[in-house]
Parts: structure tokens; sequence; C-alpha cells
């Protein structure tokens, strides 16, 4: 059973930064297709970024998202993060990263439903306030 270990979640000011860190056991982070989704209190779990492919794969990011968040891996440390920055208060939610064995070619058309992922970490609260 894989299990994802996620850390780094906390509050900040409007304009800050975190950076969650989420790491899969037993195998390395490139065996996987990876995301970060979010859920905010009374609203569905939204995607917010993936690492899709091979060969160190591709980023992908929501529009809300983009240009703000990057997500990054390393190899060394079989961790995958999810730098934040300029942080809103809409982006307060508990984050999850999830995790997909393989790779198919159809993952570059689903990877923003969370119904593709096999594996979920418990989630790491993010409080952006004003």
């Amino acid at each position: 059973q894989v299990q994802l270990v996620e850390s780094g979640g906390g509050s900040v000011l409007a304009g800050g930064s975190l950076r969650l860190s989420c790491a899969p056991s037993g195998r390395t982070v490139s065996a996987y297709a990876m995301g970060w989704f979010r859920q905010a209190p009374g609203k569905e779990r939204e995607f917010v970024a993936a690492l899709i492919g091979r060969s160190g794969g591709t980023t992908y990011y929501a529009d809300s998202v983009k240009g703000r968040f990057t997500l990054s891996s390393d190899n060394a440390k079989n961790t995958i993060y999810l730098h934040m920055n300029k942080l809103k208060p809409e982006d307060t939610a508990v984050y999850y990263c999830a995790a997909k064995d393989g790779y198919s070619d159809t993952y570059l058309y689903t990877f923003p439903e969370s119904r593709l992922y096999d594996y979920w970490g418990q989630g790491t609260q993010v409080t952006v306030s004003s």
C-alpha cells in the first residue's frame, strides 16, 4: 500500500509564501503521475497542479494558481514540492497530494480529475488571512 506523506501547511498573511512537500513510500516519485488538489469548506475538491510523464515530466497548473504556484520534484529526496507564492485568502483550503501508478498518454487529458489518482495524502491545512 502506497502512503503519501505531506507536510508544510500553515497560516500566512496574504502575499506570503508556503512550501508543501509530498513523499510517496515504497517507490520513486518518477514512478507516478503526481498531483496536488485542494478543498475549501463547502466546496468540491479542485485541481491545483500536476506532474505528468516520463523523463522528469511536465507540470500543469490550474488557471487560478498559474504564475504563483510552482510544482517541483527532487528525485534524490524522492519528494515533490508545491511552492506557493503571493498567496491569497481564496487559496485557503486543505491541500492534498495524489499519485497514480505508472504512465499513460490518457493522463495528459485526465490529470485534473481527482478520480484518476489511486493514492492520496492525509491533507494539510493552508490558511491565508487578509
